[in-house]
């Protein structure tokens, strides 16, 4: 048997076929390195067999384990950043209904989050960021943050996006110092609202500094939602407490869902 006399025609290394992930791509998620999920379905296609496991020790937005779920592939992804594990998890959880991932080293509680805190405090702040799908400012570098730890923008009119400031805290001297301080950053910014999130819990002088800075009116629904809000690491994990904000639409700039896929459909490789 001669390749030369096979039919079709040998895929080379320039594949030109596949399309990058660009901008306006409604399948980017909003991580900066994020791959094609075609690409990745053909070399996983390619190179491991069904009943084989994908390692991808540095996943970023978890594209590779994206792929080998949907392929039906066992799959062990690592990454050092608590962003990235929780984005993989919520991109998974978004395009796979009820699938069932062992996430390991995360915090899944406040004596984990503490922990984090202490050993780290940027890699708390980032995912503490995630717990409220906010995006590290300026994309995770280290050093002065001028009361700035996340960014969530939202969109209420048909103008440019509105901005929500995200301040995390995770030390024992937490309070309405730095509420204020919050509140201080949301009026230099010309933000619509501030999220304080904290590791321990607020104490009343902080809830009515928070109350003190009044309301932000949807301009589309005419809801009104408090201009600064304290959630606590707790009532995030447990879900019991949330952001709140107009959720009209897709996210200008935090991470997007991911869509629903259907693991029945199988793909050729060519």
């Amino acid at each position: 048997m001669y390749l030369d006399e096979k039919p079709g025609k040998v895929i080379d290394t320039n594949w030109t076929d596949i399309d990058r992930v660009g901008n306006t791509s409604s399948e980017r998620l909003g991580y900066p390195t994020q791959k094609p999920l075609a690409l990745l379905e053909r070399i996983l296609n390619a190179s491991c067999p069904e009943n084989g496991i994908v390692l991808d020790p540095f996943c970023g937005c978890g594209t590779a384990v994206h792929a080998a779920e949907k392929l039906g592939r066992q799959w062990i992804g690592i990454d050092i950043t608590h962003l990235a594990i929780s984005l993989i998890e919520k991109r998974l959880k978004d395009a796979f209904p009820g699938i069932n991932i062992d996430v390991h080293g995360t915090p899944k509680d406040s004596d984990g989050a503490a922990d984090l805190s202490r050993r780290d405090k940027y890699q708390f702040q980032w995912w503490a960021c995630s717990l409220v799908n906010a995006q590290p400012y300026q994309g995770k570098k280290k050093g002065a943050d001028s009361g700035i730890d996340g960014l969530i923008f939202f969109q209420d009119d048909k103008k440019e996006a509105k901005k929500i400031i995200v301040s995390v805290k995770g030390g024992d001297n937490v309070g309405v110092a730095q509420v204020r301080d919050l509140g201080h950053v949301v009026e230099r910014e010309k933000a619509a609202i501030g999220l304080f999130v904290t590791l321990t819990p607020p104490t009343s002088p902080m809830k009515t500094e928070a109350v003190k800075a009044g309301y932000y009116e949807s301009q589309l629904t005419g809801n009104k939602y408090p201009k600064l809000q304290i959630l606590t690491i707790d009532g995030l994990l447990a879900g019991t407490e949330h952001p709140q904000y107009p959720q009209i639409g897709s996210s200008a700039a935090t991470f997007k869902k991911a869509k629903t896929e259907d693991k029945s459909k199988q793909y050729d490789l060519l």
